[in-house]
């Protein structure tokens, strides 16, 4: 199939995005990398009359530090993340996750912004963001506001985003020198979406977990920060018995969906064993 009729638009500026979106409402869609949005369009599971490109707006590309924050805009891709050695030092963990998205193709495309506001289970940077502790910021006719990752997923395909918003920014607190780090994702080949994934954030002292963040991706209708598990954590020696506390715990809250990539108890078992995983990579990469 091909999409019904629409009106293309290409803004330059973030303002000129908003005024669109004002003057066109529920009407209109936004265009980041395309990737989720042009295959629904084909479908016509939407069938938007007006199409607003964001790819033309250069202030939304860019990695910097700000103080003790890492800031992305929106519309920078995963390739530029691959890419960033500002990330590599600061935030390996989003680098080692933009590698594992999709393949090259995508990652030319494919922008942060896009992946995190549509809300979708599957995608990978929702749970990494809720691991790093990251917050957006959000831009509409009334200005600017700043919504932490931890209640912007509201459900699937549904965030805290009005529909007179654009995702402009993305703002990650730089974790303490020597943190450990994993994204452990499973899938059944290249390019595919998680069977289930678990994202990782790690401070040790010794062999005694001082802090832990862990975020998991497609086991529940929104990603998952699975706060039960870093409580069963934190203090803790990181051995065998407090690994598998931590997995057994963040089993416990996974409410997957079933579908080819696997029964409900597959995708709950799988969720465990990444994050058994992500706990001992990142507990060796962890300066103690």
């Amino acid at each position: 199939m091909i999409p019904r009729p629409f009106e293309y638009h290409a803004p330059t500026s973030v303002d000129d995005a908003i005024r669109l979106l004002g003057d066109y409402g529920d009407s209109a869609k936004l265009l980041a990398g395309g990737h989720s949005l042009l295959p629904m369009m084909k479908l016509r599971f939407a069938s938007p009359d007006h199409l607003i490109d964001l790819n033309r707006i250069p202030s939304l590309k860019y990695i910097e530090q700000e103080g003790n924050e890492i800031r992305i805009g929106a519309m920078t891709c995963e390739n530029d993340l691959i890419w960033s050695t500002l990330l590599k030092e600061k935030v390996p963990l989003i680098v080692e996750t933009a590698g594992l998205i999709s393949d090259p193709q995508v990652r030319y495309k494919g922008t942060i912004g896009g992946d995190i506001s549509h809300g979708d289970p599957g995608c990978d940077h929702p749970a990494l963001m809720l691991c790093l502790g990251a917050s957006f910021v959000l831009r509409g006719p009334n200005g600017e506001r700043v919504v932490p990752a931890d209640g912007y997923f509201l459900g699937t395909y549904y965030t805290a985003i009005e529909p007179n918003e654009i995702m402009t920014e993305i703002r990650i607190p730089i974790p303490p020198a020597g943190s450990g780090w994993c994204y452990s994702k499973l899938k059944r080949k290249t390019g595919d979406f998680a069977t289930a994934a678990s994202a990782v954030l790690l401070q040790m002292s010794g062999d005694i977990v001082n802090n832990v963040s862990i975020g998991l991706t497609n086991v529940a209708p929104t990603a998952l920060k699975a706060k039960e598990a870093e409580k069963a954590l934190l203090g803790k020696r990181l051995d065998d018995t407090a690994i598998e506390a931590a997995a057994q715990a963040a089993m416990k809250i996974c409410d997957p969906a079933e579908d080819l990539r696997g029964s409900v108890e597959y995708k709950t078992a799988m969720a465990g064993e990444m994050t058994r995983r992500a706990l001992r990579t990142a507990a060796a990469r962890a300066k103690r």
